[in-house]
């Protein structure tokens, strides 16, 4: 039976070689993943970047509203093809929750909304002209958003250990990504807190709140880490294809220094008079702003290590072909923009121009590696290197079973027949790809299919059988099928 079902992986792979294939639209978003959200994810660190600069130049202001309302507009985007995906394919919401490597990207939308209140609180309140009422809705989902994270995180955690079983040799960074929406609050709080200076009670809450959430966020990181530093020493560097997720590893120690560091700055200013310590609340908060500058230096170092760490493991990536274009590779932005943040706060603590100048270097290296990933992202959709069956975190991977029948480049319908166009390859040489219809043609019987090269019918019928049937479906994962 092995034997049968490898063969038959192999034909079929062989038959996949040949074909050119076009999908409608309708078809591609079936293939719209949870992973487009890292796009907004990265532009919206990126605005947030742009707003800390602390060398300030007329435009710098205009530039960053730009990449905020941009992100605005692509996260509608996001909001309104996945929404499409769900409706068309209603199965496919259910398995996006179990598959797994998609589901860790389900919290990647709730960041993405959290990047977006950040901005807001940033480029909005900050502007007077918008008077208390959004500083009023930002305080109400500031701590909305502190409920969704925690049940994000815990969900998902939840949901994947009931139902995956994953071993050392799979784990990366990407793990912690549940844990990111719990990572921005401290940021968040922080940002939202300068504005209630006036309103010291509210702000000293929102502060506590944010240590509380992002001490659950780091802690939890910080085991994974350790876990990740295991995979490492056991199992050597991950695949090329999934390097990209060794810089998430940056992102929990970027976001804590930038938040915890932002937060102790504040206190003296909001402290109370009982404040930890009973009539020398002004002390205690002294001693907690140096004691939050510290845990950030700290912090920064080990951001810096896990930074050089990723970019080291790319050394062998560079090479021609070694790795091909996947919504992941968002991660050369997202966590540098955390480390950026956490480079100007630092700076600002020390009140250290060397480290601030670092900042901005690494502030036009991230804008320049986020056009570039944008890029990279649009010629993906055009050569079909993304929303395209077998391509995405919805591909079939390890036992997970897509159930969607679909093979890599052609969609494989179990019991139905499909109209193929042959790639003509003579022996003259010539090789003019032809478009394949996906339009249903007079019916096969069933399990056959009829092929066409160059729009001349062969009437010939060969039979087209589902790799994901019976026993095969042990041995024709997603890499056999691409």
């Amino acid at each position: 039976m092995h034997q049968d079902c490898s063969a038959q992986a192999t034909r079929h792979n062989i038959a996949l070689e040949h074909l050119h294939v076009d999908l409608h639209f309708k078809e591609r978003i079936k293939h719209f993943t949870w992973t487009w959200f890292t796009m907004t994810m990265a532009t919206g660190g990126v605005a947030n970047v742009l707003y800390q600069v602390p060398y300030r130049f007329h435009g710098l202001y205009t530039i960053g509203c730009i990449f905020f309302l941009f992100n605005i507009v692509l996260f509608l985007f996001n909001v309104t093809m996945i929404s499409m995906r769900f409706y068309y394919y209603p199965h496919t919401f259910k398995h996006s929750i179990l598959h797994p490597t998609e589901s860790l990207f389900i919290p990647a939308s709730l960041i993405s909304i959290g990047t977006i209140l950040i901005n807001v609180s940033q480029y909005g309140v900050s502007q007077p002209s918008t008077g208390d009422w959004l500083l009023n809705t930002m305080v109400v989902l500031f701590w909305v958003f502190c409920g969704l994270a925690v049940c994000f995180s815990a969900g998902i955690y939840l949901v994947m250990w009931s139902t995956q079983t994953f071993t050392v040799a799979q784990m990366t960074p990407i793990w912690i990504f549940p844990c990111y929406p719990l990572l921005v609050i401290g940021p968040h709080a922080g940002t939202l807190a300068t504005h209630l200076v006036n309103r010291p009670s509210d702000a000293l809450t929102m502060i506590i709140g944010g240590f509380v959430f992002q001490g659950i966020g780091f802690l939890l990181s910080l085991m994974i880490y350790a876990a990740f530093i295991y995979r490492l020493m056991t199992q050597k560097l991950p695949q090329e294809n999934l390097r990209p997720g060794m810089f998430v590893s940056v992102g929990p120690s970027g976001f804590t220094i930038s938040g915890v560091v932002s937060m102790g700055h504040l206190l003296p200013s909001v402290a109370t008079k009982d404040f930890l310590l009973e009539g020398n609340g002004e002390l205690a908060a002294q001693v907690s702003q140096i004691a939050s500058i510290w845990f950030g230096l700290w912090l920064w170092g080990l951001a810096f290590w896990f930074f050089i760490i990723s970019v080291g493991a790319h050394y062998s990536c560079v090479r021609k072909g070694r790795m091909t274009f996947a919504m992941t590779f968002y991660s050369y932005v997202f966590p540098q923009t955390a480390l950026t943040t956490a480079t100007f706060a630092i700076a600002k603590a020390l009140n250290n121009r060397p480290i601030a100048i670092v900042g901005c270097v690494m502030t036009c290296l991230v804008i320049v590696v986020w056009f570039g990933v944008f890029s990279l992202m649009v010629r993906a959709v055009v050569v079909k290197d993304i929303l395209w069956p077998q391509r995405q975190e919805d591909r079939a991977e390890g036992g997970w079973q897509t159930q969607l029948a679909e093979a890599s480049t052609c969609d494989v319908r179990a019991h139905s027949p499909i109209s193929i166009r042959l790639r003509s390859a003579t022996s003259s040489g010539t090789d003019h790809a032809q478009p394949i219809s996906n339009d249903m043609e007079e019916p096969s019987p069933p399990g056959m299919t009829e092929i066409v090269s160059d729009g001349t019918l062969l009437n010939m019928t060969v039979p087209v059988e589902n790799p994901f049937d019976s026993e095969c479906n042990k041995l024709t994962g997603a890499d056999e099928l691409v």
